[in-house]
């Protein structure tokens, strides 16, 4: 599989939703969590969906608990606490694992494309991005120190693409 439009995940109320829905447009993909100190980029991907979703880009939310069980909610709860606590509208989705034998196929795919530092697949932290080009291909992996504001330039490239 060379894109991510055959995947599918849950959202936050635990309806599937098929990644096909976001062909021809540039995605920001990232695992999130409510508890930890990268929390406030929330902020800031909201920031980024509001200025250029008009444009043709998505941020995906997929919260997961796996570092420091620092997301212990679950669906409506986390969504609650992110329109709350840092007004995001872009779309989350039901609480997964991104690393070990029960990742999601989605990040799965993410990893084996856009591997880290060394050649890395795993995933390090909460708040890892990921750019997709429009046409469903991994672009690049982006550290959870990476702000989303500064990611700018490469999404507005790939828009330009």
């Amino acid at each position: 599989m060379t894109n991510i439009y055959k995947f599918q995940a849950d959202s936050l109320s635990g309806a599937p939703v098929h990644l096909e829905q976001y062909r021809g447009k540039v995605l920001l993909i990232v695992n999130t969590a409510s508890n930890c100190g990268f929390t406030p980029q929330y902020k800031g991907l909201e920031a980024v969906y509001q200025q250029l979703k008009d444009k043709g880009v998505e941020v995906l939310g997929f919260p997961c608990n796996q570092f420091g069980n620092q997301e212990p909610g679950e669906g409506e709860e986390i969504g609650a606490f992110c329109e709350k606590n840092y007004g995001v509208t872009f779309p989350l989705f039901a609480k997964i694992d991104v690393n070990g034998t029960n990742a999601h196929p989605l990040f799965q795919h993410l990893k084996s494309k856009a591997p880290g530092l060394l050649g890395s697949e795993a995933i390090k932290w909460n708040f890892t991005k990921f750019l997709v080009k429009k046409d469903g291909t991994v672009f690049r992996r982006y550290a959870s120190l990476t702000k989303p504001e500064e990611m700018m330039g490469d999404i507005k490239k790939l828009l330009a693409e």
